[in-house]
């Protein structure tokens, strides 16, 4: 069913060109002994016509998927981390942490740029005099938070240690997780998959989809939706067969939550499941796999002080990730 969807749907646009970029940023990695990982985030459109003015879409704006691409996966070997290792107080020594292809929604929340969402960035500046041509700064109030985003975001360039692929749509989004999936097979285990964005699970087949701008003219609108294939199936067994694959399940039912999780884990036989309810999703979390759950909470405190959940989800992915990679993982 996978395979037949994506033959019907059509591939985005340079999705060849994207390919070798993504090939050339891997093999980027392998130079330097560094793993990847693929992040997905943010959530996927469902056209409801072919010249799409009206599509179907969701809550998310990428709030997990971006913050957690800012922690252990992007260390260098001469990075003291901060952000890794902020509980332990501690220096990398020559880690080399991960390389990330980030795989989002096009406008969603974005690694480094997302501390800046609340604010109007014309507010953030001023002129430095009164002149024409006078130069534009930062304000006072604003530096010392913008020095510390930006230099996070320049160690990253000049690491080569981030890649940004865009999607709009889920067919986009599905056609380029292929893509990207298939790309990191020659990585072996070395390669992780975290899958934190929010797929839609139904959609109007092409074939009964109105070419033009649905008419409100015509009166109530009735919408026959077929359930999305499951991709995770194909990924596990064909895509990245290696890879350490990390899926998500988001419920609002606290009793169904790892039962939900382990009924996946079996049925699609990767690694591991981060389980959450909608209401607690950023202050409590569980880490589910086949002979184990790991609860990760914050308390007020973390919270309040500016500690974010995935600091701590990325750095147990991190340690189970290595373990997996050893010679007796699994």
């Amino acid at each position: 069913m996978a395979a037949a969807f994506l033959n019907q749907t059509s591939k985005p646009e340079r999705l060849d060109e994207k390919r070798s970029e993504i090939l050339d940023f891997i093999e980027q990695q392998k130079q330097v002994d560094r793993k990847v990982v693929l992040v997905t985030s943010g959530g996927t459109t469902v056209p409801l016509e072919s010249k799409t003015v009206r599509f179907i879409d969701n809550f998310s704006v990428g709030s997990r998927g971006a913050a957690s691409t800012e922690y252990p996966f992007y260390s260098s070997k001469s990075r003291t981390c901060t952000r890794i290792l902020k509980y332990e107080s501690e220096t990398c020594d020559h880690t080399k942490g991960y390389a990330v292809v980030f795989l989002h929604r096009n406008r969603s929340l974005k690694p480094f740029l997302r501390h800046l969402s609340t604010y109007n960035f014309l507010d953030l500046l001023e002129l430095d005099g009164e002149n024409q041509d006078a130069p534009v700064k930062v304000k006072s109030e604003h530096q010392k938070r913008l020095s510390s985003i930006l230099r996070d975001y320049e160690q990253v360039q000049r690491d080569r240690s981030l890649l940004w692929v865009e999607f709009q749509s889920l067919s986009e989004y599905l056609h380029l997780l292929q893509m990207c999936s298939t790309c990191l097979q020659g990585l072996g285990k070395s390669a992780m998959l975290y899958l934190a964005a929010a797929v839609a699970d139904f959609y109007i087949p092409k074939d009964q989809m109105p070419e033009h701008k649905i008419q409100s003219a015509e009166g109530p609108l009735q919408l026959s939706l077929q359930l999305v294939p499951k991709m995770l199936e194909p990924l596990v067994k064909e895509w990245v067969p290696e890879a350490f694959v990390v899926s998500f399940k988001l419920e609002t039912n606290k009793d169904i939550l790892v039962s939900k999780s382990l009924q996946a884990l079996d049925k699609y036989q990767h690694q591991l499941v981060i389980a959450n309810l909608l209401e607690t999703r950023k202050r409590e979390v569980k880490l589910v796999t086949t002979d184990n759950c790991v609860d990760i909470s914050m308390t007020t405190e973390e919270l309040s002080s500016g500690h974010e959940i995935e600091e701590k989800i990325v750095r147990e992915l991190a340690s189970l990730h290595s373990k997996f990679c050893s010679p007796d993982g699994h």
